[in-house]
């Protein structure tokens, strides 16, 4: 399905927003080989000090001061991103460009890099950040790098080398992406996943069908965020802002809410009842999370209200296979 010019700039907004408050910093001597981040189909040579982010699909630096992410998108995306990634548009998402280039890479894939600073919002004088949003064009897939540093955290040649040593994989399996997840699921209770996201969430499903309209099947999507826990005494109301925060859903009626402490972990629960906004199904929701030291784990079950005897017990089977 052609991916429409709003809804890439839509992305990109995501994408920018998301990563403007992310910082890492790559130095050093370029390593031989590329490396993948878990699931993603992008590898680069990272710079010395640069790992794998459990944050984001990308690297960031060990020591903070620079990232480098990476975004997967249709193939027939870039004709419609080299369209509308002019300058213009580039600086009301909070790019201000300097350069652009048009690239040939060594395994003969095109790109469009550019460069550029975004400006920071604070005091007169500040300098601003030093980013990059390079475009790789696949017949398979479309790439959105986009890296930053710290102003003199590093020097440009460095980030536009590890940029340009990108290196697309052959499409992997969902085996393959669910495998490269930071967590495992040792029982599926019947379910099968479907689709991985960023590296750390999948959608599982029960039934034929992939893309799935009007809650035909259900869903249960399992993902770990890794980001500062609330305290305990926050976390029922943690849990309920996220719950609520599901903008397919609407008339929301807890019926259980709770937390717990199973295999040496605190976890919350919430069973509520609610309403498909696309379709108006009456729908049961189950969300259950694990909070971990440095981020917490969450999972979400959506089916029809009169499927919920059936799938609730499975929802919970599965939660309770996960391992890390």
């Amino acid at each position: 399905m052609p991916t429409s010019p709003l809804s890439l700039r839509a992305r990109l907004v995501r994408v920018l927003a998301l990563l403007s408050c992310l910082a890492g910093l790559p130095a050093g001597a370029l390593a031989a080989d590329p490396v993948y981040p878990p699931g993603s189909r992008f590898g680069f040579e990272p710079a010395k000090e640069m790992v794998i982010s459990r944050r984001f699909t990308g690297f960031e630096r060990q020591g903070g001061g620079a990232t480098v992410s990476v975004v997967e998108l249709p193939p027939q995306a870039y004709k419609d991103l080299t369209a509308n990634f002019t300058d213009e548009n580039l600086k009301s998402q909070g790019l201000v460009v300097k350069t652009r280039e048009t690239l040939k890479l060594a395994d003969g894939r095109e790109g469009l890099l550019f460069t550029g600073e975004q400006p920071i919002d604070q005091a007169p004088g500040t300098p601003a950040l030093h980013k990059w949003v390079f475009l790789v064009s696949d017949p398979t897939v479309t790439g959105i790098v986009i890296g930053q540093t710290l102003p003199g955290a590093e020097a440009d040649e460095t980030m536009r080398a590890m940029l340009t040593s990108v290196r697309v994989r052959p499409a992997l399996t969902i085996d393959q992406q669910v495998a490269a997840l930071p967590f495992r699921v040792t029982e599926t209770a019947g379910f099968r996943p479907v689709r991985v996201l960023g590296g750390n969430s999948v959608l599982y499903t029960d039934g034929p069908k992939d893309q799935m309209m009007n809650l035909e099947q259900p869903i249960l999507v399992l993902a770990e965020a890794v980001q500062p826990a609330p305290a305990a005494e926050q976390r029922d109301a943690f849990a309920k802002a996220a719950l609520y925060s599901n903008q397919t859903m609407k008339d929301f009626a807890i019926e259980r809410s709770q937390g717990f402490r199973q295999n040496g972990a605190d976890w919350h629960e919430i069973v509520a009842r609610a309403v498909d906004v696309p379709s108006g199904t009456p729908v049961v929701v189950s969300q259950t999370i694990r909070f971990q030291p440095d981020g917490y784990f969450r999972a979400v079950g959506v089916v029809r209200a009169a499927d919920r005897d059936a799938m609730l017990p499975r929802f919970r089977k599965v939660v309770d296979s996960v391992g890390f």
